[in-house]
């Protein structure tokens, strides 16, 4: 009996290990833990992927990336990722094309429309066209009717950013306005009236005539004048193919082009005009404007209203008040603020073609690309860390105190662009009525930043060309009856045709046009 208790003993422990065993084998399978299969598979390494772009970076550290790039330590974290963010600010171009030529492209590269044709000639650039099944976050985030932008001979050789909205307008000393007894111009008749009134009758009371009406950058300055006749001549511009109620017509050609020349050339002839304002660079324009040298300059809400800018113009001028013109109206009632170019895009993202023997990173850039088109990956790049850098209530994201200092860099991160106007509106919120209104005027639709230039073309030159003309027109070096001179030399010596030619051909088979 002793001798059948102690087997019966040992059997029921073997067995009870053995399940044991069993038991705990599977709980480390299930769990990750330290026993089973899924214990011994090594974590595979990092992805590295090398985006490059144009531009600088400045965070709250100074110059350059901060010790803790809190986007790029969390978007390797979710991603498995080795992020390197090459910034060139000066050069791009050149040296990128240094380094594609040498067989070391970057893996993500973020240029203009431009370079994507010219690149794309070369062979040198992924065709996306058979990956975007796979981009379904990019293509919910972007919208299936921004894509053609980024196509180039037909194939899909760059994915274009989520589209941005259009600012500038006019803006105006409502303080000179009220010292004169005078309304906000609504026509441009009004504006040369007002403009006049600036430069002639002492608006800042010094009793000097020391005072412009209009200064801006370029001929830029004067697109709203130009918009409202339904043409224009804008330095984005200079080849402008319209886009109107699924037609195209090209503003070069329009009879109305004349009647807007002659306008700008009344403002200038009056002498009512900041006489550098062609040559204005950078802050030129906005340092008269400020110092009180003029009463109008055509900017954006960026360059006027924001915190530090009126901290500027208050210092210098603190009796001064800016503000925001709408749309003018022409002789015929046409009303737009200037052009909105339907194929920009800012950057736009492209792959080297030898990542098709690479496609273990092809993967991860694509999965990078889904994830920072979500919800919670564009919060990440246009904000920060949620609940230390952005808080969330229900539909509504505010900036915290940390985030308005730590979130200046981000916008590098933002591949696939942003919801630009929700955006603004966030982390601007006491600009946001001045970002709705520039938003929301009227602008000229044109397409040509979609289009691919033909062979025998030199856009560039005719740019120029263009550009020098119509200068001489407003100031009269050329008189505005040899308009059709211009057109023929356009033609015959810068194959302008074949130009408006492709524009039309491509314009019906990207469906633009009716």
């Amino acid at each position: 009996m002793k001798k059948k208790s102690v087997t019966a003993i040992f059997l029921a422990m073997t067995l009870l290990a053995a399940c044991s065993s069993t038991k705990s084998s599977e709980t480390a399978v299930s769990t990750g833990g330290t026993a089973g299969t899924a214990s011994t598979k090594p974590a595979a390494a990092p992805v590295k992927i090398e985006v490059m772009q144009e531009g600088t970076v400045t965070s709250a550290d100074g110059p350059g990336f901060p010790k803790e790039d809190f986007v790029k330590n969390e978007l390797n974290k979710k991603l498995n990722t080795d992020l390197m963010m090459t910034m060139e600010a000066n050069d791009f171009v050149t040296k990128l094309n240094t380094r594609i030529a040498g067989g070391n492209p970057p893996d993500l590269m973020l240029v203009s429309k431009d370079l994507v044709q010219k690149l794309s000639q070369s062979g040198v650039l992924l065709d996306m066209g058979p990956y975007l099944d796979k981009l379904a976050d990019y293509k919910k985030f972007v919208t299936a009717d921004q894509l053609p932008k980024g196509v180039v001979g037909g194939k899909q050789i760059a994915l274009p950013k989520a589209p941005g909205i259009t600012i500038f307008t006019y803006w105006i000393r409502k303080d000179w306005l009220d010292k004169l007894q005078l309304k906000a111009p609504t026509t441009v008749d009004e504006l040369f009236n007002v403009a006049k009134a600036f430069t002639e009758n002492d608006p800042d009371g010094n009793g000097k005539k020391d005072t412009l009406g209009i200064t801006g950058t370029g001929m830029d300055t004067f697109a709203p004048v130009y918009g409202a006749y339904g043409v224009t001549n804008s330095s984005s511009s200079l080849t402008p193919s319209i886009l109107l109620n699924g037609k195209l017509t090209n503003a070069l050609y329009d009879p109305a082009m004349k009647d807007a020349l002659s306008s700008v050339k009344k403002f200038i002839d009056a002498g009512i005009v900041d006489p550098e304002f062609l040559s204005n660079k950078g802050n030129a324009s906005k340092d008269k404007a400020y110092q009180g040298k003029v009463g109008i300059i055509y900017d954006g809400w960026s360059g006027i209203v924001r915190d530090e800018q009126v901290k500027v113009w208050k210092q210098a001028n603190p009796n001064a008040d800016w503000v925001q013109l709408s749309a003018l109206k022409g002789p015929n009632g046409l009303q737009f603020a200037g052009t909105k170019d339907v194929g920009a895009s800012g950057a736009m993202i492209v792959l080297p073609k030898s990542l098709e023997k690479q496609p273990d990173k092809l993967n991860k850039i694509i999965e990078l690309l889904n994830y920072v088109s979500t919800t919670e990956g564009n919060n990440l790049v246009d904000y920060g860390v949620k609940d230390v850098h952005f808080k969330v209530d229900g539909d509504k994201i505010s900036i915290t105190d940390q985030g308005k200092k730590e979130n200046g860099y981000t916008f590098v991160y933002q591949f696939t662009g942003r919801p630009e106007l929700p955006y603004l509106k966030t982390k601007f919120p006491g600009q946001a009525s001045f970002i709705d209104l520039e938003a929301n005027l009227p602008r000229l639709p044109v397409v040509d930043k979609m289009i691919d230039l033909p062979t025998g073309f030199n856009k560039a030159d005719a740019d120029t060309f263009i550009q020098e003309e119509m200068t001489k027109f407003v100031y009269g070096k050329t008189p505005i009856t040899d308009y059709n001179k211009f057109l023929a030399t356009l033609e015959g010596t810068y194959n302008y045709k074949l130009y408006t030619d492709a524009v039309t051909k491509q314009a019906a088979a990207l469906g633009l046009t009716k």
